[in-house]
């Protein structure tokens, strides 16, 4: 028996460290990881861009990777914007913190919309592509308006 409650006690241990050991050990470490996942999401996301504006040819399967990318890191930077980060090198404004609900309704609505990308990339339909390109383009944009600085 002490076996056991030994045993579920290190596990609760080990459960409870976890988020700890996962936070960042300074406020610039946060800021690196979100800039990094910003700019490597920008990557991707100019890459489908590049092919829905007529820059480079359509590839209906670089689209479709490329999106897919972009929906899975569209969920990365938003770890990074935690408390203490506002200051040093970066371009977030205050506002992420003193409007933090309007900040992640903005965030949901980012990730919506490169989700729906996401499938339109699936149809390899370019017409599709470009409609959703264009509403995650919108959602991008205007949270870069309200929540960083120029």
């Amino acid at each position: 028996m002490n076996r056991l409650v030994l045993a579920a006690a290190a596990a609760v241990g080990f459960a409870t460290a976890l988020p700890v050991a996962a936070q960042f050990q300074k406020p610039e470490d946060a800021i690196k990881y979100r800039k990094a996942a910003m700019t490597v999401m920008a990557n991707h996301f100019g890459r489908v861009g590049a092919m829905a504006n007529g820059r480079v040819p359509f590839d209906a399967a670089t689209a479709q990777a490329n999106a897919e990318l972009v929906a899975t890191l569209s969920k990365l930077p938003f770890a990074g914007f935690v408390e203490g980060s506002a200051t040093g090198d970066t371009k977030a404004k205050p506002e992420i913190w003193t409007e933090a609900d309007k900040f992640k309704a903005a965030q949901a609505k980012m990730q919506e919309d490169v989700a729906k990308l996401n499938v339109a990339a699936k149809t390899g339909n370019l017409d599709q592509i470009k409609a959703a390109f264009g509403e995650a383009g919108k959602s991008c944009k205007s949270c870069h308006d309200n929540y960083r600085k120029e």
